[in-house]
């Protein structure tokens, strides 16, 4: 790894604390270095607040050495006005002279632009440092911006012998298939997302409210299918704890196709990023559709004798790990 790529890899490090926090924005990070030592380090604030490029620059004690640094920084520095002035122009105003980048910005306000100006005034600028890892990276916001819907995320727990739950239950609340600590783990999901997802049936059988309980954190927004406006507005899924947003045959034509129609929705709602949740029919309407960027599926280590079974899909793995009697499995979407 060569000296730039170690920076960009500390960029795309202090990036991930925008997790959740910095959406519509992009979560960078930016690093300033000054004779093969870092002087200021910063990733963006909460939306409204300040790019990473600011804070980085503004984490320097001694101004006088930004004349000779170079900043490092994931995404390509924006070149508009937004909620705040255009970073570039900051870069250019106290004159470092290098910019190095892990990639551009193909959102049709920046696209080049910013590079464009950067180089305008004099900088030396290189671009495309570990460009596939910041692209993943920025994967919510390149999504969005590129396929204008929100990055797409799978989610599911089954039994050792592939049941999401039982064919009949006592109660309205979910059975639990994994342990604690998995459905910690999924709470601290649910403040890195914008947006949760769920169908009738799951709302009905299992009354789940979608907010975050065991982390810390914003709840995410919460999206519930009920086509016929039949779901009682007592359940957990309306309280005030977050908002919530209903899918209805008003809002959608449920005899077309219905995932595009609900990512269309998303995206007008200016939702980057969605956990589907269930149940079966939910998860299998979006796979069928190849809408879905990644499924995260739990397998807990009892066994149902017979019950409603886990969607069919076809991914590649990226990674397995054991969470006490669980494992879970991360698949992207080819």
């Amino acid at each position: 790894m060569n000296t730039h790529e170690i920076y960009i890899k500390r960029c795309i490090e202090i990036a991930k604390n925008g997790l959740g926090s910095t959406r519509p924005n992009p979560m960078v990070g930016a690093v300033i270095v000054h004779n093969n030592k870092i002087i200021g380090e910063g990733f963006t604030s909460t939306y409204g607040g300040n790019h990473a490029e600011v804070n980085a620059i503004n984490s320097v004690a001694n101004k006088a050495l930004l004349k000779e640094s170079t900043i490092y920084v994931t995404l390509e520095p924006c070149s508009h006005y937004g909620k705040t002035p255009p970073c570039s122009d900051l870069i250019i105003k106290n004159k470092i002279p290098n910019v190095v980048i892990g990639c551009i910005d193909d959102n049709e306000q920046v696209a080049g632009k910013g590079i464009a100006k950067l180089k305008a005034s004099g900088c030396q600028v290189i671009v495309g440092i570990l460009e596939d890892a910041c692209k993943k990276h920025h994967k919510r916001f390149f999504t969005f911006h590129n396929k204008k819907r929100p990055y797409i995320i799978l989610k599911w727990a089954e039994t050792e012998n592939g049941y999401l739950s039982p064919e009949q239950k006592d109660e309205q609340k979910p059975v639990w298939i994994t342990s604690p600590y998995s459905r910690q783990l999924v709470h601290q999901w649910r403040t890195e997302e914008q947006a949760i997802l769920i169908g009738t049936n799951t709302a009905l059988d299992d009354n789940p409210s979608l907010t975050v309980r065991d982390w810390t954190g914003n709840n995410p927004t919460r999206i519930v299918i009920d086509r016929q406006e039949k779901l009682p507005k007592t359940l957990s899924v309306f309280n005030n704890q977050a908002e919530t947003i209903t899918i209805t045959n008003k809002t959608v034509d449920f005899s077309k196709p219905l995932a595009k129609q609900i990512c269309d929705l998303l995206f007008e709602n200016q939702i980057n990023s969605v956990i589907i949740e269930g149940g079966a029919k939910t998860l299998q309407t979006f796979i069928d559709e190849n809408l879905w960027d990644e499924a995260r599926v739990f397998k807990g280590a009892i066994s149902f004798r017979n019950g409603t079974k886990a969607p069919k899909f076809t991914g590649s793995l990226t990674s397995a790990e054991k969470i006490m009697t669980d494992t879970l499995k991360i698949y992207t979407n080819d």
